[in-house]
């Protein structure tokens, strides 16, 4: 299984490099997105609370705008029906998996850069914010993945991706913008640890759960 994951990993990640319609899209994005608050914001400066949801706000747009293809491109180009046919249903799941993360974690790192360098952010715990961005990207790839699988065949997929996703994604975030918010106060690990439980724990049960669910959702 591990073995054709990453070859349907590898095959994506071909792909975008030939075509580069996520990573284009997605530093468009994030450019105009950041130029727009540093420009709104002038010389004032946000409190940690407003910096951390503006953070994610941008994360969660920009995980939607450039994840939700990862199946849909598969339905344009008509190879869905070959996957199906040469790998299992899980395998997919997870080759999709592994490349939706790795382009979560490379195109949230830019974010995060380019959000420092623009609004001087302080982050004064800086392993904890870490550890808080890493848990986040991994609940996020999992759920987006899994709802780009359920969109992929109907026939409005750009409205359904974040109509579908913001829901399921919202205990995440919340949780997400509170770690956020503390760690760039420079609060101890403890004082976030029921953060850190419920990101970890709700990242175990949607890749649990997609993994029991995904056959249904390919193979209907």
């Amino acid at each position: 299984m591990l073995k054709q994951a990453l070859s349907i990993c590898k095959k994506d990640f071909s792909s975008e490099i030939r075509t580069r319609y996520a990573v284009n899209a997605l530093l468009m994005f994030i450019i105009v997105v950041i130029s727009v608050i540093k420009f709104s914001l002038g010389e004032e400066k946000l409190s940690p609370e407003m910096n951390a949801g503006m953070l994610w706000i941008i994360i969660f747009f920009s995980a939607s705008n450039g994840l939700s293809r990862v199946f849909v491109a598969e339905e344009e180009r008509g190879t869905s029906l070959v996957l199906k046919l040469s790998s299992e249903a899980r395998s997919v799941f997870l080759g999709k998996l592994i490349f939706n993360t790795i382009l979560t974690f490379v195109i949230n790192f830019f974010i995060v850069i380019f959000y420092i360098l623009i609004t001087d952010l302080d982050i004064r715990n800086f392993p904890l914010f870490s550890l808080i961005m890493t848990l986040g990207n991994l609940g996020l790839s999992s759920v987006m993945t899994i709802i780009a699988a359920l969109i992929s065949k109907a026939s409005s997929k750009g409205t359904l991706y974040p109509v579908l996703s913001f829901p399921l994604l919202l205990p995440l975030m919340l949780a997400a913008i509170s770690g956020t918010w503390l760690s760039i106060e420079g609060v101890p690990f403890g004082q976030v640890a029921g953060e850190v439980q419920m990101m970890a724990s709700y990242t175990i049960v949607v890749v649990t759960a997609s993994f029991l669910l995904f056959d249904l959702v390919w193979n209907d």
